[in-house]
Parts: structure tokens; sequence; C-alpha cells
């Protein structure tokens, strides 16, 4: 029996993973597999990278724990970092544990400066594991955008729209996942949301941009938001930012700040601030610069997105979507998503798998020849698969 109580909702495929090196994992019968899922979207840099390594050691034998009431040099340099690439000018941040914290206490501070009690996100979001963020019933305002995606006049979105002026009046917060979309990676009109942006601003209430996914380059730029031309308030950071290890962190803008310096927000972690955490973002942030991973996933994610289109035959492979390296690939049905799965696992392939869906994500640090090979790989397990059919309906 297993002592690991599995409530994922996943079942383990390879219950012994020994090594990782770069893009690759290594299980205990010396199989290699190229990990097009980086984790649960998380390896930004890719496994065991040395430099991060380095500087995760040289903490641990310094520092790894403060308090509340104490700190160390690091915390401040790595919030100055993660303030760098944020575009908040005078802003400060707040280093957590899980995405789904950060998105709670950007929250909560919306809540306590707007004194407001209800929330807004689009219908497909997906915005952490908490209750307070899953159960939306009266307290939530959901905006469902399915409508918008057909509409003819979606790229020129006014706020005539009878949809737009049916946002209520008592919101504290729009919550904004560029992208994702539950891991969907359906992307709303640029139009439509900078429209719920400016709305929700003119009824006092405060824009926060989950970045949990979508952030650290995963799109092309640092974050997701910025293909929206808006500005958030606050915004929500965890996965790529930690490379693997579980850190997050909430950025606040200055007029954030100005409204909390006045009305006093109190909220503790044991984790809250770690130097241990906190060295880890200064170094994520400084390799993808350093390496100008950014601008080159953002070249790699266009060539990648036109390899992973040609799939798309209509029989097996409905559509494929994407922006920079995040990508999700649409299956004809859940038996063949399955199906699929398991024989590109067999040839040392990781994808997310969900039903019939792939979602592909894979490290900014992926060598385009490694990239081709899987998309090549799939193509002839795709044409086994229809080649077999059609014999089947001769």
């Amino acid at each position: 029996m297993s002592y690991i109580y599995n409530c994922t909702g996943h079942a383990i495929q390879i219950p012994n993973m020994v090594s990782g090196r770069g893009c690759h994992l290594v299980d205990d019968k010396d199989k290699q597999y190229l990990d097009l899922e980086s984790g649960v979207w998380c390896l930004a840099l890719g496994h065991t990278h040395k430099r991060l390594n380095q500087v995760i050691k040289d903490q641990v034998d310094a520092i790894m724990h403060a308090g509340y009431c104490y700190s160390n040099a690091v915390v401040e340099a790595a919030a100055s970092a993660v303030i760098s690439i944020t575009g908040f000018k005078n802003g400060q941040c707040v280093f957590l544990c899980s995405g789904s914290e950060s998105i709670e206490l950007a929250r909560q501070i919306a809540k306590h400066i707007t004194g407001k009690s209800r929330s807004m996100t689009l219908h497909d979001s997906y915005l952490g594991s908490y209750s307070s963020v899953k159960d939306r019933g009266r307290q939530w305002y959901v905006f469902n955008w399915e409508a918008c995606a057909a509409c003819d006049q979606k790229e020129a979105c006014t706020r005539d729209c009878q949809a737009l002026q049916d946002i209520p009046d008592d919101i504290s917060e729009f919550i904004f996942e560029p992208g994702s979309s539950s891991g969907f990676v359906r992307f709303p009109p640029k139009a439509l949301i900078q429209n719920i942006a400016a709305i929700i601003r003119e009824k006092g209430g405060k824009i926060i941009c989950n970045e949990v996914t979508t952030g650290i380059g995963r799109t092309g730029r640092w974050f997701g938001h910025q293909h929206y031309g808006i500005i958030p308030d606050m915004i929500a950071m965890g996965k790529g930012i930690g490379n693997g290890y579980p850190v997050s962190a909430t950025a606040i803008n200055a007029q954030t700040l100005e409204e909390l310096a006045s009305n006093p927000f109190r909220y503790m972690q044991s984790h809250q601030n770690d130097p241990l955490g906190a060295a880890i973002v200064k170094e994520v942030i400084h390799i993808i610069k350093d390496e100008d991973l950014i601008s080159r996933a953002e070249l790699k994610g266009a060539r990648f997105l036109t390899l992973l289109q040609s799939l798309a035959d209509g029989v097996s492979i409905k559509e494929v979507r994407g922006r920079g390296l995040m990508y999700a690939i649409d299956i004809c049905d859940m038996a063949t998503g399955d199906e699929f799965y398991h024989k590109l696992l067999s040839l040392g392939y990781i994808v997310c798998n969900r039903d019939a869906l792939f979602r592909i994500d894979p490290p900014l640090t992926i060598e385009d020849e490694k990239f081709s090979n899987f998309v090549a790989d799939f193509q002839k397990i795709i044409d086994e698969k229809n080649q077999t059919a059609s014999r089947v309906l001769k």
C-alpha cells in the first residue's frame, strides 16, 4: 500500500522519477523523458539548473527562514528584482509559498481597500485551489465571454454592449487570468478585457492579474496581461518564479500601497518573505534576463506553434492554440487522447493529458531540435491512428 493520499485527480504514471536535467527526466529504469509539461508548468529554466542550484545551496548554508520581525538582505534584493519586471514604479511585493496564496492575498487587499465584497472573474478562469475562489456563489460575479469570442465586433468591442452594462457596482476586484483559461489556453478579446478593466476602475474596484501560469516568460513576455495593454493594481505570481521550489509573490502598485498606508492591512503566514524562497526568485529573474529567455520564448513559440498546428487534421486533432511557449491541442475524443498520451509516454514524451486536450508548456530553455522531434513522432502516431481507422472502414 502507499502512504500517500492522492487527491489530485491524476493517476501516477511513473512511480519513481530519480533525476532531471534540463528538459529531461529519468526514471529508475534509466529511461529518459522529454518534459513538455515543465513539472506542473513550473520549471521555466528546466530541471536542476546549475546556476540556480548553486544559489540554493549557498542560501541553505546561510539562512533559510527568519520570521516576522527579522529579515535578510536577499529578501529586499529579490523584491527589487520582482518590481523591476512588473513596471510598478515604487511598488512592493510579498513572498509567499503558492500561487493560490498570492491570489488570495491580492483579493484580501482589494476587499480591505474597497470595502466591497464581490469578486469578478471570467467564467473559465482558474484562480487556485482554495474554496474562496472555487465556490463562486453570491460573493462572485462571473462574466461568461463565450458569446464575445464569436462576436463579429470583438476586435472593436464597445461599452455599449449589454453584457458590459450588466457589470454590477459592488465589485471589489476583477481577477484576470490572461490566456490560461483553466488550462484550456483560450484568449479573450483584447478590447473586451480593456473595457472590463476600465469599468471596474470607474466603479472603484481593483484589477488583479493572475500570472501564476501565464507569467515569467510563458507567453513570450514577462506577463500575459502585457498582451492586453492593461495596467493592473496587483499581480499574483507563482510556478515559474520558483522553478520548482514552492515560492510565490504578490506585487502591489504604488497607488494601492498609498491606500494601504492610510488603512493598515495585516496578513501573516509562517513562510512569508523567507530568505530561501526570495533568493530563488531573485536568481530565476536574473537568469531569464541574462539568457534573454523572454525574447527567445517569443521567437521559438511562434515556430513551435506553426509545427503544432500542422498536426491539426480535422480527424484526430481538431485545433491547436498557443501563445509564446503555452499550447493546447484539442483532440477528437477522450479515448483518442488517452491513446495518444500513453503512446507518447512510451516514446519518452511527457505532456499534460486532460482527457480530450493536451496542454504543452516546455521549459523556456527547450531546444528547437527536441521540440521538432516531438512533433515528428506525434505526427507518426496520428498517421498510424488514421491509417488503422481507414482500414477498419474499408
